[in-house]
């Protein structure tokens, strides 16, 4: 089975088609104000906008007031969230979305116990842990944590770039793979070559 791309962090409509025209799945929207990929309501939209079918939006939130997350999918198309904090099943619930939670690989982590209490989420995004930073920490944890029995419900995230991409996919198998700063020429701002090498290697990963 060919492995999903999701190109995270998005600020920008035309990084959003380069994304798309190179063969990503799905695109990132980060809804976190202290990000420097986050996006305002405007921003989201504009990037939504240029978006041709069967591209999946995603919405990312940390941690995010209900209220505040249920006004966004009305301002803003988003098709499935991203919980990237600490948020419990209840938490990521009743949006009529379907949804995907973040789980940090910090030491001792049991991902069978995670898996079972999230069993409802659509996948489990594998990132790199650092403390005090929720995600996006540009480095990669042991892949050989990751249960081979998961791998198909794993989108795999944390440090991932065009060099070790490949990698990466011969070994874990995982259902996706989500990239952000891997791409980018500076925070917010993606790379298209970057993007194109990355999306190769995933290419050559799943063939090999």
């Amino acid at each position: 089975m060919r492995t999903r791309i999701k190109i995270c962090g998005i600020t920008r409509p035309e990084d959003a088609l380069v994304a798309v025209q190179q063969g990503a799945d799905a695109i990132g929207l980060v809804f976190y104000p202290p990000s420097p990929r986050a996006v305002s309501v405007e921003q989201a939209r504009k990037v939504v906008e240029v978006l041709p079918a069967f591209v999946t939006v995603v919405g990312l939130f940390v941690d995010e007031d209900r209220a505040r997350i249920a006004s966004l999918l009305q301002e803003v198309h988003i098709d499935l969230l991203q919980f990237h904090g600490k948020e419990n099943v209840a938490a990521c619930k009743g949006y009529g979305r379907p949804w995907i939670k973040a789980v940090r690989m910090r030491d001792g982590i049991d991902l069978a116990a995670t898996a079972s209490e999230f069993r409802g989420a659509a996948g489990l995004l594998l990132d790199a842990y650092e403390p005090g930073k929720p995600g996006g920490t540009g480095t990669a944890f042991d892949w050989e944590r990751i249960p081979k029995d998961l791998a198909s419900r794993i989108i795999l995230a944390g440090g991932l770039n065009p060099d070790n991409i490949e990698a990466a996919v011969r070994q874990v198998r995982p259902y996706a793979v989500d990239v952000s700063g891997g791409v980018e020429q500076s925070k917010g701002i993606k790379d298209a070559g970057k993007i194109a090498a990355f999306i190769e290697g995933v290419k050559r990963g799943d063939n090999s």
